[in-house]
């Protein structure tokens, strides 16, 4: 059902098609929102993938292995035509450029220990077969049967045709937001300079998958 197809990811970059996605991921937060059920973060066994039928396809559960190391449990189809290969038990980083990932990583940490919400404005790169490709990531903290915070509800939307696979992405625009934070577009936001993140003390054993 996860890996049910959709034409979210074929609206592409036209006003129409932005604000389209803009009204899909404002239904998967609320969705999520809707699961919290008084707490602080929802269940993963609430999530009804009937209730984000719209960006099924864009849709991941992902699990938290370390600090800053996350793994795709369940991924729609529209990650695997991104790479070109079945995703599943790959690390999420594999769609974001090398010189980008300590950032994520970092984010990632504060994803599950603040706990936080994350958005990301990702652009990949123009190439041969492969048009310059815009997609929005975001990225909503669950809690596993166990009741640890340690898995993620997200969605990977590409903003146009994905042409030749693999497509990695670089990180334009990146925002952590407490739980209850509304979910702005960077569309709304001036200029595309990356959100600057709090101070915060170094992390040891922090590892990187490539």
């Amino acid at each position: 059902m996860w890996d049910d197809r959709t034409d979210c990811a074929r609206e592409g970059t036209t006003e129409d098609g932005a604000a389209a996605r803009e009204a899909h991921l404002r239904a998967f937060r609320a969705h999520w929102q809707s699961c919290r059920k008084g707490h602080d973060v929802p269940a993963r066994a609430d999530i009804d993938p009937r209730r984000i039928e719209p960006l099924l396809a864009q849709t991941f559960i992902a699990e938290r292995i370390a600090p800053g190391v996350v793994r795709l449990r369940i991924a729609g189809m529209h990650l695997s035509d991104l790479m070109g290969m079945e995703v599943r038990g790959m690390p999420l980083c594999s769609f974001i450029a090398p010189a980008d990932r300590a950032d994520f990583a970092l984010r990632l940490v504060d994803l599950f220990d603040g706990p936080a919400i994350l958005r990301l404005d990702l652009q990949s790169r123009c190439g041969f077969g492969q048009p310059a490709l815009g997609a929005t990531m975001l990225l909503l903290p669950l809690r596993s049967d166990l009741g640890d915070v340690s898995r993620a509800l997200g969605c990977l939307v590409a903003h146009g045709p994905v042409g030749r696979p693999m497509r990695r992405f670089a990180i334009r625009h990146a925002e952590t937001r407490p739980l209850d934070a509304p979910l702005t577009p960077f569309a709304l936001i001036l200029g595309d300079a990356r959100a600057p993140r709090p101070a915060r003390p170094a992390r040891a054993h922090l590892r990187l998958v490539t």
